[in-house]
């Protein structure tokens, strides 16, 4: 598999507030759109679960950019010989739909795609965008998949322990160290430390779902555009600076 760290994930906005790693290897998908990575810190093997979401009310921006993305990779498999996945780890929705340029981009895919052999992989940044390109076969044509997930929040915003437990279920029988990240890319985020439902509400789902008799309490964490805070210590919620 490939190691992540070489090609400057830890920079991304998905693991940029994390601990530093020495190894990130990606693993695909556990559920719907879960994903898991595999981790090394400190030659201590650690299990990673992110799930991407957007509220509702801005999930017209990220259609826009999805639309854009995909014409990318079209237009990159046109370019090529052989079967390829495109698989979006993390973007800035935001940053991008102002900045992005789909000629770019599309150029940074083949440049990645045209040295790949069958079976090899290769982590491809542009801007924001990490995503992680493997060719699965040569052959006399071009094909590119493009395979993406991110969860639209419908919800009101006080219920955001809905998704917290949905990460937290994946984490019930693991067997060694984890982190559960969920990376909101909403420009309003929606962690509200003044909702006093929401805080309520994540504080009771972190004391009920994550039981002390677990040899490995995960590190649950909430990101987005205002910072990262970690939401098991003890029964206390706290924003990290």
């Amino acid at each position: 598999m490939t190691n992540l760290i070489d090609g400057g994930i830890q920079h991304s906005n998905l693991f940029v507030h994390l601990p530093l790693f020495d190894e990130i290897f990606y693993e695909g998908y556990l559920e719907e759109k879960v994903r898991k990575y595999k981790a090394v810190r400190e030659d201590q093997p650690c299990r990673i679960l992110v799930l991407n979401v957007i509220r509702k009310d801005e999930d017209i921006i990220w259609d826009a950019l999805d639309d854009l993305l995909k014409r990318c990779v079209i237009d990159a498999a046109s370019r090529v010989r052989g079967v390829y996945n495109f698989d979006l780890l993390t973007v800035d929705i935001h940053r991008e739909v102002k900045t992005f340029s789909l000629a770019e981009l599309s150029q940074t895919i083949l440049k990645h795609a045209q040295a790949l052999a069958p079976g090899a992989t290769q982590l491809v940044k542009y801007s924001s965008v990490y995503g992680l390109l493997q060719k699965l076969s040569h052959q006399d044509w071009g094909k590119m998949t493009f395979k993406t997930s991110v969860e639209v929040f419908k919800d009101k915003p006080s219920y955001l322990d809905l998704l917290v437990k949905q990460l937290i279920k994946n984490f019930e029988y693991s067997r060694e160290p984890g982190i559960l990240l969920l990376n909101d890319l909403s420009q309003t985020p929606l962690f509200d430390a003044q909702d006093a439902m929401q805080q309520q509400r994540l504080a009771k789902t972190v004391a009920d779902q994550i039981p002390y008799s677990m040899e490995f309490p995960p590190e649950v964490y909430i990101q987005d555009r205002n910072g990262v805070r970690e939401l098991l210590s003890g029964s206390d919620i706290r924003q990290l600076p």
